[in-house]
């Protein structure tokens, strides 16, 4: 179904000043290890301003990384509003397969609200542990993995307990998460279509791998900040969005650079306490920010592993221009921010056309990795460069697969099939080919560059996909119904 565009109106009537948005959006240009891609800042229920750095685009979903922990945890709310899911229950009663199989007493002790605010217990993270002890039925794997401390007296951000809670709704519903929050969550909101990557075991992961729109991320925050009410209709259990964004665990540790990190200001219901408000967040930047004291949102989507830059610069910038009251006769400016706001752009790399008088050479040209594997991407065997009538195109193959690229001239080629990709670059030297690869419904950027004289090619990542996924991989599974 096609969303209902949120309300919107200009910052200064909500009380924002367009020079505090426009000063955020100069320090993330500028800054040398942030791409943004995405900015939506709600004010008063209303959309106030948004952009997205092309090639990203508005109507395409993106990888929402551990942002999906915050609709897992939604579900499970919603869940609980039914009486199909009790918090204090103990999580082994959900799972009564294991009951024999899991003799720890922590881990018989360990309750949903447990897994719910990363209390379970363990020291750390148990990922590792938990697919090595078992790699079919996570669940399993992980309540074989001993905690070390009580369950609720220590923090560790840990996916299976994400993924135990997302388990457990997709049992007691007898549905995947999307489909369960279709009619509940998803329809009433507008978020349009969403996609959930899942295990071998066939769940929804929970802990990541959803991909939404910035809009659908707004929307969330905007539903919170509304304490579960949309429309007049509530969608959200009374009580339960103070009881999933207080802090339900400690995790600073007690240090004056503590005090200033996001990450250390304890931790609710897969909600992080910030600073200002509380938020759900996703690696590389993907950020769902609500404040209630400037009754705000801001959705963002991006590329870095500066996260905490992201977060400075907004409460540095953004929270200055929240103001009490309408400001009257700043029209031009409003303007201003809105046009810059349709304009927004990623550079593409540099590169120029094919030599001439080498043309020949690089056309049918194969080339293998250099030292003879791809750190970046191993199973990435080979390179070719063709031309045809649609001119330059750049062939990867992994693991038996080929993935066929269009290089384009001074600018992005923007390809939905065989994958969303955006591509430049070009030659920077006769004997050099470098391009950059896009992947359009993800954080990532792959730079692939090729030398003619030895015939090999070189593959980087300028943020790493999490689990090594192949690169026919990148991309949102098929939608939810």
């Amino acid at each position: 179904m096609s969303a209902r565009p949120l309300p919107s109106s200009t910052p200064a009537a909500q009380g924002v000043d367009a020079h505090g948005v426009h000063a955020f959006l100069d320090a993330l240009e500028t800054a040398p290890d942030i791409e943004p891609h995405s900015l939506m800042i709600m004010r008063h229920g209303h959309l106030v301003a948004s952009g997205w750095w092309a090639p990203y685009t508005s109507g395409r979903p993106h990888l929402l990384y551990s942002l999906s922990k915050s609709f897992t945890a939604t579900a499970a709310g919603i869940a609980a509003g039914e009486g199909l899911i009790r918090f204090d229950d103990p999580v082994i009663s959900y799972f009564p397969e294991f009951e024999a199989d899991i003799t720890d007493p922590r881990s018989r002790a360990m309750r949903v609200r447990h897994v719910a605010s990363m209390a379970s217990g363990h020291e750390a993270e148990t990922l590792d542990r938990a697919l090595a002890t078992d790699r079919a039925e996570m669940v399993r794997g992980f309540l074989m993995v001993p905690p070390e401390r009580e369950p609720g007296t220590v923090f560790a951000y840990n996916q299976p307990a994400t993924y135990t809670l997302a388990a457990i709704v997709q049992r007691v519903t007898g549905q995947p998460l999307t489909q369960y929050l279709r009619p509940r969550l998803l329809d009433p909101l507008g978020m349009g279509e969403v996609a959930w990557l899942r295990d071998r075991a066939g769940r929804e992961l929970g802990f990541s791998g959803l991909h939404a729109t910035t809009d659908a991320i707004a929307r969330l925050g905007q539903l919170y900040l509304q304490d579960g009410l949309w429309e007049g209709r509530r969608l959200l259990p009374a009580g339960w969005v103070a009881e999933a964004t207080r802090p339900h665990i400690d995790n600073g540790d007690g240090t004056t650079a503590g005090a200033l990190s996001d990450w250390q200001q304890g931790y609710g219901f897969q909600f992080w306490t910030s600073r200002h408000g509380y938020r759900g967040d996703g690696a590389y930047g993907q950020f769902c920010l609500v404040l209630p004291e400037h009754d705000a949102v801001i959705a963002t989507t991006a590329a870095t592993e500066q996260m905490q830059q992201v977060l400075d610069l907004a409460w540095q910038h953004l929270l200055p221009a929240f103001g009490p009251e309408p400001l009257p006769g700043r029209e031009h400016q409003d303007t201003a921010l809105r046009e810059r706001l349709t304009q927004l752009a990623l550079a593409p790399a540099a590169g120029k056309p094919a030599p001439p008088e080498r043309a020949h050479n690089w056309s049918g040209a194969e080339f293998t990795p250099y030292g003879g594997v791809c750190a970046d991407q191993p199973k990435l065997t080979r390179a070719g460069v063709m031309v045809g009538a649609d001119g330059w195109a750049l062939r990867l193959t992994e693991g038996g697969h080929e993935l066929d690229l269009q290089v384009g001239e001074g600018g992005w080629t923007v390809a939905d099939e065989p994958l969303p990709t955006a591509v430049s670059g070009g030659w920077t030297d006769a004997d050099t080919l470098a391009v950059d690869i896009v992947f359009l419904e993800t954080p990532h950027r792959l730079t692939v560059t090729c030398s003619l004289p030895d015939r090999t090619f070189t593959a980087r990542w300028h943020t790493t996909p999490l689990h090594s996924p192949p690169l026919r991989a990148m991309r949102a599974p098929r939608a939810s119904a």
